[in-house]
This record gives structure tokens, sequence and C-alpha cells, in this order.
């Protein structure tokens, strides 16, 4: 497995919404992420900056990378895109995150 950690940007305001809409997350977006051999995915807001902190497992790299092409993963995204920072495809802006420490 690799250990994946990103930050992305929320809206102020929209963290209420945020959470519910993941509350209430889609079973074929759930599937979607298994498929492509996501794991273990969790994701934290600072409510003081609005950053949102993610990690997730994957299987593998290049397998994860596929999902951005998947019609699931790209209706999410439009779903979110209105309270989130995201790219001109309606991606959210991620950034990933260096990691320093890890145990098990």
């Amino acid at each position: 497995m690799v250990r994946k950690g990103f930050k992305m940007q929320l809206f102020p305001g929209q963290e209420a919404e945020y959470e519910k809409r993941h509350n209430q997350l889609w079973p074929e977006m759930k599937e979607m992420i298994h498929n492509y051999g996501g794991h273990n995915y969790s994701i934290y807001l600072d409510k003081d900056t609005k950053v949102l902190y993610g990690y997730i497992e994957v299987e593998d790299e290049a397998r994860w990378a596929e999902s951005a092409n998947d019609p699931v993963c790209r209706k999410w995204w439009d779903f979110m895109a209105d309270i989130m920072e995201t790219n001109p495809d309606n991606s959210p802006v991620s950034i990933d995150l260096h990691p320093v420490f890890h145990l098990d």
C-alpha cells in the first residue's frame, strides 16, 4: 500500500455542507474508490483555516491516477465544485503533502 497525504481548500461557510455531502457519499463513489485501489480514506478539516487534510492508502499509484477519468469521479467533482477550490476541470485543487513520520 502507498500512503498518500494531501490538502485541499474549502470555501468559508461551507463546513457543514462539505460534511453533509460526505456523510451521504454516493454508493457508486464508494465503489469507484475501492475499484481503483483506494482504502482507509479520511479527510480532516482545520476549522480555523478551512484547509482539508486528506489521507488515503492506494494499492498502486498509476491505477489510482486512472480514477480521475472515471465518470463517477467527474460527476463528484462537479457536485463539489461550488464549495471548494477547484481546477478548470472541477477537480479539487489538491496539494500532496510530504511524509515525515509514520508508525504502525
